[in-house]
């Protein structure tokens, strides 16, 4: 049962379950980790139940997946949590998108395409698998997953001046006070994150419900279509088409005959797409699509997408009030 109020927990407890959990990576516990334990445990109580719920109910299946596919530890699922909060409009002062946190620079070396109407960084399967080899190769780096953490957070280059300054010392905690100070901090933040996700019915911290549809199917579209458009034709929220596609940041989906885009929708929208997608690329394409598929009037002819423009706003809070700059 939710309780607003947390009660305190003796130090060997978070012992004793940090050493309980099925982890490839460390999960010590110390005066840093202890702090951020608290911050999530006692204070952000409320956070934390969005997050259980959107995570576990959404996200984290997802990001679990891919982790499997690369070979990487399924605990990264946690990564986000303290990214982006698990919102995958977030946008930081440090131009960092979505789920994962990617900057402009990282994202396009990793395969992203991010120009003026497409940014994949928001794209929540094609972000997640370059953050994943994004990982894989911070790790091939520094064979230690706190450092690969870190690297994450602050960039590789800044881990190896922390690394240089500390005499050649090669671990987190090792190398701590030659840190950045956020990068301090997000280690500690990543298994407090982890404690918090998977203890959080033992400190009555219940998952709220989601606002994301139960089911969603993802198409392939090669033809330019609109989110008015489908908008209309389908009774959909443009809105929820919005959310669920903050990759289109035009509200225009730019497929062609030579390159395929994906779309996601609630799985019973997703069969009527399929079933009258001529009829939905036709309604009112003369003023609604760019004439001749010239991308470059996609600024004019498509408004922004409205949850994109709200999640840029403002810097990306991470899970515990930080902002996260991953891929920096």
């Amino acid at each position: 049962i939710s309780d607003e109020q947390a009660t305190e927990v003796p130090d060997s407890i978070y012992i004793m379950r940090l050493r309980a959990l099925p982890t490839v990576i460390e999960m010590p516990f110390n005066e840093p980790v202890k702090k951020m334990l608290e911050l999530y445990i006692q204070r952000r109580r409320s956070a934390v139940e969005r997050m259980v719920g959107i995570g576990y109910n959404h996200y984290f299946p997802i990001f679990e997946e891919a982790l499997q596919r690369h070979g990487l530890p399924s605990e990264l699922k946690f990564l986000p949590v303290i990214e982006s909060a698990l919102k995958q409009n977030a946008y930081s002062r440090a131009k960092a998108a979505g789920l994962w946190q990617l900057i402009p620079s990282t994202g396009t070396l990793l395969g992203l395409e991010v120009n003026s109407f497409l940014d994949e960084r928001y794209d929540l399967y094609k972000s997640t698998d370059a953050a994943c080899v994004y990982l894989k190769r911070l790790y091939n780096i520094y064979e230690d997953w706190p450092l690969a953490i870190a690297a994450y957070n602050c960039g590789p280059g800044n881990v190896n001046k922390a690394i240089a300054r500390s005499g050649g010392r090669h671990t987190f905690w090792e190398i701590y006070n030659f840190l950045p100070a956020e990068t301090r901090s997000y280690v500690p933040l990543f298994i407090a994150c982890t404690y918090a996700m998977t203890y959080h019915c033992e400190h009555n911290l219940c998952g709220t419900v989601s606002s994301i549809p139960d089911q969603c199917d993802t198409l392939m579209v090669s033809q330019l279509v609109h989110f008015e458009q489908i908008s209309h034709c389908l009774n959909l929220p443009i809105e929820e088409i919005e959310s669920l596609n903050p990759q289109y940041i035009c509200d225009i989906v730019p497929g062609s005959p030579e390159k395929q885009y994906s779309i996601m929708l609630p799985a019973d929208k997703a069969i009527e797409f399929i079933q009258c997608q001529d009829t939905i690329c036709a309604y009112k394409a003369d003023s609604l699509l760019p004439h001749n598929g010239d991308l470059k009037e996609i600024l004019q002819k498509g408004k922004r997408n409205s949850y994109v423009n709200e999640g840029g706003n403002g810097a990306a809070g991470s899970g515990a009030g930080t902002a996260g700059k991953g891929g920096t």
